[in-house]
C-alpha cells in the first residue's frame, strides 16, 4: 500500500499520541495535521499545541477546538432521551465521544486535503472500532491508520526508547508504569488497566477523580430541580442554561455528593471482558431526572416499547454504530416519544444516591382523580374491572382446562 501524503491525527498531546505523531512522520514521511478536541476533559489544551509545534507541526496544521456544546447537544442529549445503559449499568461516556472525534477528523481531512486519518486506540479495545466505523460511515474512501496495529513498539520500554531517540519530551512519571489508564470528557471519567485489572480486588480510592467517597459526602442532602423540554434538560433550579453548562453544573453537584460511581466488568465488542471504573456524576442525575419526568408524561405503551429497544440502542453506541441507519431509525422513534416529555423534576442528592422525590408537568398524564383512595366523583367505575379481568383470564382458563383434561 502506498504511503499517505497527509494524515489527520487525533492528538491529545500526551506521550502516546506524540510518539504516534513522530512515528507517522518517520514511517511514512507524510505531513501530519493534529486535531485536539476539548470535550470537557478538564485539562489545559495549550500544551498540546506547544507539543505539536515542538514536533514540527506547522501552526496552520494544528486544530484545537472546543466541541463541548456540540458534544452534549448532538450526542449526549439524544442518547439520554433513550435512557441508554450498556449491560444495564454503563452510561457510555467514552463510547459517545468517539463518533464526534471521528466526524471532525473526517471533516478536517476534507478541508486540508488529507488522504488519511489516524488514532491512538490499541488493537485490544473498543475505541479502534468506534473511530473507524464512524470514519468509514462518513467517508467510505478515507484511509484509517492505527499505529498500535502496525508498529513494533510493543512494550513501554520500547515506546520510551523511541521517544528518547526522537527527542520527544517524557514526563518523569511516564518513565515508570502508570498505575491505570484514564479517559475523560464532560460526561465521565473512565479508568482501567494495571491496578484495576484484577476484578477480585477493590479499586483504590485514588482512582476516583470527580467524586468524593459517598461516606465522606455531606451529611445534609441537597435538592436540585431539573427542567426538561421535549426530553432535553434546559434549566437547573429555574435557571436556563446551555447543554454543556447544565452537564457541568450537574457534575459539580453529583461529585460533591459522591454520585455516579460504577465498578463494572463489561463485555468488549472485540470479545474479551474488561474491568472499568467509571464516574458519571452529572449523567447519573440526568438519567434519574429524565426517567422521573417520563413517569408522568409518557404513555405506558410508548414507554414500554422505548424501554424494550433501549438495550439494542445502547449496544449500537457501545459497538461504534452511531452513524448506522439502524441507530438513526431507533433515534427517530425515541425522539417521537419525547414530544410531550416536558416539565420539572426534583432530585435528592445524598451520599452517593440521586433519587427523584417530586415531578410536575403541564403535559402530565397522571390523574389524581382516577387513582385516589377517596371518593373519585365517578371518574372510574370499579365494576368495569370485572369484565376486564374476565377477558384477560379467558386464555389462562382455557389452558388450565386443557392441562387438567390431559392430566386425567
Amino acid at each position: 500500500m502506498t504511503a499517505p501524503k497527509k494524515v489527520v491525527l487525533a492528538y491529545s498531546g500526551g506521550l502516546d499520541t506524540s510518539i504516534i505523531l513522530k512515528w507517522l512522520q518517520t514511517e511514512y514521511g507524510c505531513e501530519v495535521v493534529t486535531f485536539t478536541a476539548d470535550l470537557g476533559q478538564g485539562e489545559e489544551l495549550d500544551p498540546a499545541r506547544k507539543k505539536a509545534e515542538l514536533l514540527g507541526i506547522k501552526p496552520e496544521n494544528i486544530y484545537i477546538e472546543d466541541v463541548r456544546e456540540e458534544f452534549v447537544s448532538d450526542f449526549v442529549f439524544p442518547m439520554f432521551r433513550a435512557n441508554a445503559l450498556y449491560e444495564g449499568l454503563y452510561l457510555l461516556g467514552t463510547s459517545i465521544a468517539r463518533p464526534l472525534i471521528s466526524k471532525r477528523l473526517v471533516e478536517i481531512a476534507a478541508k486540508t486535503g488529507a488522504d488519511a486519518v489516524a488514532h491512538g486506540a490499541t488493537g485490544k479495545g473498543n475505541d479502534q472500532v468506534r473511530f473507524e466505523l464512524s470514519a468509514y460511515a462518513l467517508n467510505p474512501h478515507i484511509r484509517v491508520i492505527a499505529p498500535w496495529r502496525e508498529w513494533d513498539l510493543t512494550s513501554r520500554t520500547r515506546l520510551l526508547q523511541f521517544a528518547e531517540e526522537n527527542q520527544i519530551p517524557i514526563a518523569k512519571d511516564k518513565r515508570g508504569e502508570a498505575p491505570f489508564s484514564v479517559d475523560a470528557n464532560l460526561l465521565h471519567t473512565s479508568s482501567e488497566g494495571k491496578v484495576l485489572e484484577n476484578p477480585g480486588q477493590e479499586a483504590p480510592d485514588y482512582v476516583y477523580q470527580r467524586t468524593v467517597h459517598p461516606e465522606a459526602a455531606p451529611d445534609q442532602p441537597e435538592m436540585v430541580e431539573i427542567t426538561f423540554e421535549k426530553g432535553d434538560a434546559v434549566a437547573i433550579n429555574g435557571e436556563a442554561m446551555s447543554p454543556a453548562t447544565i452537564l457541568t453544573r450537574l457534575n459539580e453537584l453529583g461529585g460533591k455528593h459522591g454520585v455516579g460511581r460504577l465498578d463494572l466488568v463489561e463485555n468488549r465488542f472485540v470479545g474479551m471482558k474488561s474491568r472499568g471504573v467509571y464516574e458519571t456524576p452529572g449523567g447519573t442525575i440526568l438519567l434519574e431526572a429524565h426517567r422521573g419526568i417520563e413517569q408522568i408524561t409518557l404513555d405506558a405503551g410508548a414507554g414500554h416499547l422505548k424501554d424494550s429497544i433501549m438495550p439494542r440502542y445502547a449496544e449500537l453506541i457501545y459497538n461504534g454504530f452511531w452513524f448506522s441507519p439502524e441507530r438513526e431509525m431507533l433515534q427517530a422513534l425515541i425522539d417521537k416519544s419525547q414530544e410531550h416529555v416536558s416539565g420539572t423534576v426534583r432530585v435528592k442528592l445524598y451520599k452517593g444516591s440521586a433519587r427523584t422525590v417530586a415531578r410536575w408537568s403541564d403535559e402530565s398524564l397522571y390523574s389524581e382523580a382516577h387513582v385516589t383512595f377517596e371518593e373519585d366523583a365517578g371518574a372510574y367505575d370499579q365494576k368495569d374491572a370485572e369484565g376486564f379481568i374476565r377477558l384477560n383470564a379467558l386464555r389462562l382458563k382455557l389452558i388450565a382446562t386443557r392441562n387438567a383434561r390431559r392430566a386425567r
